[in-house]
């Protein structure tokens, strides 16, 4: 049957208050019996299959079509319809040459505009994965009780209402509300970001609003089952779990265009919208003057003026830029997944970053011990079990303080993680914390396997988070190390028994069951004054930053019941603290220095408490004292606006959900900030998403948060985001500096081709083809080995470029049209020369446009030479700093004299055979650009500007 009331099963239902009997009952469920065949097959119907669904996108098609509605494309198939027309009624009209090829333009710029958006397509076509990702974290097969038989069916198949059995190394298939449990733990990282197992029980305490990762009595899709066993009534399926609303999170969430991408857009309007004035303006200058008898020649010029206005090889050559950006940045620990990102890190002005393991080590090592006594200082580097213990800065041997025998003995026999060297390092299997443990002792000449066997573990009151601490009890084996630690351990025992417990945990809970203290090798009792003693010094310690840990130890008489932990864990004698730190990366502090100077703001987000978290982003330079810190509780409550208030001043955000991170992304993002953020979880793949550099962990990060980033850290590590910033900013330069090469070439051209009708010469100087050899090949090349031009030494110590700017900012615009209409001139001079050359010496007439599209490919060979520096003469740069633009400029130059004196070639483009004296004055022209350009330079440096423009 159906559930009687649907809205029992909404998503909104907080199950996790509701006794599991009342579940049950929401739920129309049996537990010893399931539900009924029938029962099930009317859900299937009501909720449909457990699933995650997809909401869908653009298809294939769509994305292909997309492409040819850039303004650009659709000029240039406008200019091709045109241009094949007019091929059509010259052929009608019998006035086609016989070494002609009709069409040949309309088919060139019809290969070009295909070619642009395929080139499109591929970079757009690469879909999201991340919901398939998220869809493979369902379980195939999953256990349930039905009609009071044990069956398995397929993940798809669950509905509301049915009692899934789980077991270690099971997926859960759909979330649900625990009837049964026995030692239950279930790993969430995916879902919560932390590592750490949780303990789950059927009876919690829990308010209306406990985290996620905080609801004992739950289980959810997607989550591993890694210890015990238990029963769960499936609560919500497909898109109503905490997955499915990930999934429709993620699917809701719409990413930015790149800075890039909207510069692109703007240029492309602004070459259009130039191109179709100046083509307006010269056919009605050209009709009033010459009449409609000359509309033809018009229309002519108007169609390679179109197409001199397109950059068309500019898509191809950012695309090769922002690949060979990508190449680098692999070798520099990135990986970058969409290329227009490469671009976006050059723009970033402020980096959100996680500071486990991407900020810091994720290695927990030992700092301190502190007995009632004395504390001493631990000394060494991540797992390596080597350092020193000092007292007041000075080594001492352990073993003459028994205090601190004992507390590190109790670390090595309180534990369950393991050292062991691997592959020329060390590394710890088990939990980061007990491994510092071991890692310590094992500095202070303790031995953990010789004193394992000389004190055997007879039992265990584990660790859970409502304990907060763990005890075991061992007894005394002897021989070994029993004996040489027994100095330290005798005093703990009572004489009549060799039982001994030792717990660990923290430091406020353990203290407050403790009665004794243990100093200087003797039982004392613990005075209130003593007590609050220790308290201090926890709570200095806890402010420091550090991870504290308290030890005590009692004697038994006999092994005591599983079940009587609160009984047993009273009347303990206190062994001390010990604190341990995550430490930061040696190279996170550089980074973060890098940072700064560079004028990007380093934000760090973390679970830890607030008073760990300013600590460490203070040591860092991330922070500095007096800085505020946002609690995730805080940033729940705060309203939209109050956020965006925030945002701007804090840089340290503690006990943060991973939920939390889009509502950062999405507050700095209305504040004008280019955002980088880092995750590795589920649950942080709508952030990544929303980003506008999404960054994913490649070490700890799961399937999903990789598939929905824009790059990946191959080494989780906060120092190479700075590291592809750095590289983002050189691929900007580049791309701007390629970008003053192409354009300033073509408003040369467009000006050339808009002068020719009024010298009545007979004619259009460049036609289509010329012009798309000029933008394809002349300009596409020498624009390529731009691309790899070295960083510039100021790379990383200047601000980041305003995001918004217009890609005219800062003297490129002024500088391409300056530049184009040098290059005009030089071009309008040289055409006049040509002419009078051509009628007076014998020869084809139309010998000046091929000499005027020579000098206009050989000028552009003197730019790429000149513009490789703002400020620096040609002659002072390195030629093999990059040896690619000297290679490109000769090669083009041989692919142009080709195209006069290879007979195939000329045909096909319409060029004549040029003398010697004709190639030398197209020469001699040509190198004007480049005088002028270098001349340029030095009259920066005598105005004393020092700078360049369009950096």
């Amino acid at each position: 049957m159906t559930i009687s009331d649907p809205g029992s099963v909404s998503s909104a239902t907080r199950w996790h208050l509701l006794p599991a009997e009342k579940v049950l009952e929401q739920l129309q469920s049996d537990r010893q019996l399931g539900l009924t065949l029938e029962q099930v097959a009317e859900r299937q119907r009501q909720f449909g299959p457990n699933e995650l669904e997809d909401t869908g996108g653009r298809s294939n098609w769509a994305i292909l079509l997309d492409q040819f509605k850039n303004i650009m494309l659709i000029m240039l198939i406008a200019v091709a319809i045109i241009s094949g027309v007019m091929d059509l009624m010259d052929m009608q009209a019998g006035r086609v040459k016989s070494n002609d090829i009709p069409f040949k333009d309309t088919v060139a710029i019809l290969a070009i505009v295909f070619l642009n958006g395929l080139l499109g397509y591929v970079q757009e076509s690469r879909a999201e994965k991340a919901l398939a990702a998220l869809k493979n974290m369902a379980s195939p097969q999953v256990r349930v009780v039905r009609d009071g038989r044990v069956q398995e069916v397929s993940a798809g198949e669950l509905v509301p209402g049915d009692i899934m059995l789980l077991e270690a190394g099971a997926q859960v298939a759909a979330d649900g509300r625990l009837l049964e449990e026995a030692s239950l733990q279930v790993r969430e990282a995916a879902l919560t970001g932390e590592a750490q197992a949780v303990s789950k029980r059927v009876s919690a305490d829990l308010s209306e609003d406990t985290p996620l990762g905080d609801r004992l009595n739950c289980v959810y899709q997607g989550t591993e089952v890694v210890q015990g066993r238990g029963v769960a009534v499936v609560t919500q399926t497909g898109m109503g779990t905490e997955l499915g609303k990930i999934a429709t999170l993620l699917q809701s969430v719409e990413a930015e265009p790149t800075p890039l991408q909207q510069r692109m857009d703007q240029l492309s309007q602004a070459l259009v919208t130039g191109s179709l004035s100046l083509v307006a303006g010269v056919v009605v200058l050209g009709l009033l003057v010459a009449g409609w008898g000359k509309l033809r020649e018009l229309v002519e010029v108007s169609l390679s003026m179109a197409v001199a206005v397109v950059p068309e090889g500019l898509p191809a050559v950012i695309t090769v830029t922002l690949a060979l950006g990508t190449q680098r940045m692999v070798r520099r620990h990135a990986l970058i997944r969409k290329l227009p990102a490469v671009e976006t890190l050059g723009s970033v002005t402020t980096i959100c970053s996680d500071k486990t393991g991407t900020l810091t080590q994720n290695k927990m090592v030992v700092q301190g011990i502190h007995q009632y006594s004395c504390s001493l200082s631990v000394t060494g580097h991540a797992y390596t079990p080597e350092g020193e213990f000092l007292l007041n800065g000075q080594p001492i041997d352990t073993w003459h303080h028994l205090e601190a025998i004992a507390l590190l003995t109790a670390g090595i026999l309180c534990n369950d993680a393991a050292l062991q060297k691997e592959n020329g390092g060390w590394c710890i299997l088990g939990d980061p914390t007990e491994g510092a443990l071991l890692v310590a002792a094992t500095k202070a000449g303790l031995d953990r396997h010789q004193l394992s066997y000389a004190w055997t573990r007879l039992g265990e009151f584990p660790f859970t988070s409502e304990r907060k601490r763990m005890s075991v009890m061992v007894k005394q084996e002897g021989g070994g190390t029993a004996t040489d630690v027994m100095g330290a351990i005798a005093p703990l025992l009572l004489p009549s028994s060799s039982l001994l417990l030792f717990c660990k945990g923290s430091p406020e809970l353990v203290l407050e069951r403790c009665q004794f203290v243990y100093v200087k090798g003797t039982v004392e009792p613990l005075s209130g004054d003593r007590r609050e003693q220790i308290l201090q010094q926890n709570n200095h310690l806890a402010s420091k930053g550090l991870r504290v840990l308290g030890f005590a130890a009692r004697p038994l008489e006999a092994l005591p019941a599983e079940d009587s932990a609160e009984e047993t864990e009273q009347g303990l004698i206190w062994l001390g603290l010990v604190d341990m730190l995550d430490a930061p990366r040696p190279e996170a502090r550089e980074a973060v220095a890098r940072c700064r100077s560079a004028g990007i703001r380093p934000v760090m987000i973390t679970g830890d408490h607030q008073l760990t978290a300013r600590a460490i982003a203070e040591d860092m330079g991330i922070a500095q004292p007096g800085d505020e810190v946002l609690t995730g509780p805080e940033l729940e409550h705060c309203t939209p606006e109050e956020l965006e208030a925030h945002v701007e001043r804090v840089s340290v955000y503690a006990r943060v959900a991973p939920e939390h991170k889009l509502k950062i992304v999405q507050a700095l993002q209305r504040r004008h900030h280019i955002v980088a953020m880092t995750g590795d979880g589920v649950n942080d793949a709508p952030a990544l998403k929303r980003a506008d550099i999404g960054i994913a962990m490649g070490i700890t990060g799961t399937d999903v948060s990789k598939e929905a980033s824009d790059m990946v850290l191959l080494d989780d590590n906060f120092a190479t985001i700075v590291s592809a910033v750095e590289e983002g900013r050189v691929v900007y330069t580049n791309i701007r500096r390629f970008i003053k090469y192409i354009l300033g070439s073509n408003i040369g051209e467009v000006i050339t081709i808009a002068a020719s009708p009024l010298f009545a010469f007979g004619g259009v100087p460049l036609t289509p083809l010329q012009i798309l050899w000029m933008n394809l090949v002349t300009d596409g090349l020498p624009a390529l080995a731009l691309a790899v031009e070295p960083a510039e030494p100021n790379v990383m110590s200047r601000p980041p470029h305003d995001p918004k700017e217009s890609i005219f900012a800062r003297g490129l615009g002024t500088y391409m049209i300056r530049i184009g209409v040098v290059l005009s001139i030089i071009a309008i001079a040289q055409m006049v020369v040509g002419y009078h050359l051509a009628q007076t010496i014998p020869g084809d007439p139309d010998r000046w446009k091929t000499m005027v599209f020579t000098t206009l490919c050989l000028a552009q060979m003197g730019h790429a030479l000149a513009i490789r520096s703002n400020t620096r003469l040609t002659l002072e740069l390195n030629p093999f700093s990059n040896p690619y633009v000297l290679t490109s400029v000769v090669f083009t130059s041989l692919l142009q004299l080709a195209l006069i004196y290879v007979e195939p070639l000329r045909n096909f483009f319409g060029t004549q055979i040029l003398s010697p004296l004709e190639l030398l004055i197209c020469l001699g022209f040509s190198l004007l650009l480049f005088v002028w350009i270098e001349l340029e330079k030095i009259l920066s440096r005598w105005q004393g500007k020092g700078a360049g423009v369009g950096d």
